[in-house]
């Protein structure tokens, strides 16, 4: 790594990213569980294959905005270098909001993946990269520590470091998950898909009563052993309040009080049933939508797609 706390250096090494046509950017921020977090450091990494963190810059930024100024203005909102984050949202909160152009975020790309595809029980980087490199059991101890003190300790420093580079792995790996699943739906074998979900329906029939079940069973044994909470479920009641008024009522009200309550009303299949002609007599509007249904023609199953 290269840690960097002067100004001209980390100046310099700025604008030697320029050139570069994607970085990998994490953050550490001290205070972060505060009203005023503070950016502490910012990590960068242009050279995807370094797994060691050897050429991973870190700038040395708490309360320094010169130096933050000066990287939002020649990369942040640089539209040519693509930025890569994990939570990306949360990072360029410091580093140049919505003038940041050209953001990738891998959480963003992880959320959109099947969890079939991406089966992971969450959407941690830390989990990401754990599924998807060589490096096992991260330890993210020094992700809480206090980034707001100097000097930063050599442990601070070495986990600073490796968060761009599972960053660029992580990214890469999604990247290449993505063009192994990507099809083209003019291309796509019919018997093929039709085989596959016929192999797995009765199976997630299966799974699928099985889950409601446990379920049912799990809620009513806590409820029947006064149990309120496990180390996986947490038993609370929810209560419901829904007010109704009578519509002759309401419209009485309307009408009296003069209170202006032109709005279109939604003709459910009961309404028109009870208006029966006298919806004759009504200026409707009617609205036509449509959606594609796939109907199992083996099963009574389906799937709509809208």
């Amino acid at each position: 790594m290269i840690y960097l706390t002067d100004n001209n250096s980390i100046k310099t090494v700025i604008e030697k990213l320029t050139q570069a046509n994607i970085l990998w950017i994490d953050t550490e921020v001290a205070d972060y569980n505060t009203r005023q977090p503070r950016l502490s450091l910012i990590q960068l990494l242009a050279d995807p294959q370094d797994f060691l963190g050897d050429n991973v810059y870190i700038f040395d930024v708490l309360e320094n905005p010169d130096i933050t100024n000066f990287l939002i203005e020649q990369i942040m909102v640089n539209p040519d270098i693509e930025k890569v984050f994990h939570n990306a949202k949360y990072d360029i909160k410091f580093l140049g909001k919505s003038q940041a152009k050209n953001i990738t975020c891998t959480w963003e790309i992880a959320k959109k993946l099947p969890y079939y595809i991406l089966p992971v029980p969450n959407l941690k980087l830390k989990t990401l990269a754990e599924k998807f490199t060589n490096f096992k059991n991260i330890d993210k101890e020094e992700q809480g520590s206090d980034w707001g003190q100097r000097p930063l300790t050599e442990k601070q420093l070495e986990y600073a470091k490796m968060d761009p580079v599972y960053l660029a792995q992580v990214h890469l790996a999604l990247l290449e998950l993505i063009k192994q699943n990507n099809s083209e739906p003019a291309n796509d074998n019919l018997d093929e898909l039709t085989h596959r979900y016929q192999e797995i329906l009765h199976q997630w029939k299966l799974l699928d009563s099985e889950i409601d079940h446990i379920h049912e069973r799990i809620k009513l044994a806590m409820q029947a052993q006064n149990i309120p909470e496990t180390s996986t479920f947490k038993l609370s009641s929810v209560e419901r309040t829904t007010k109704k008024v009578n519509f002759s009522e309401l419209a009485t009200i309307v009408q009296n009080q003069g209170i202006d309550f032109d709005f279109p009303i939604t003709l459910t299949q009961k309404l028109q049933k009870d208006f029966g002609n006298i919806i004759d007599k009504l200026s409707v509007n009617t609205e036509n939508s449509y959606s594609l249904k796939l109907t199992f023609k083996g099963l009574t199953d389906t799937i709509e797609q809208d």
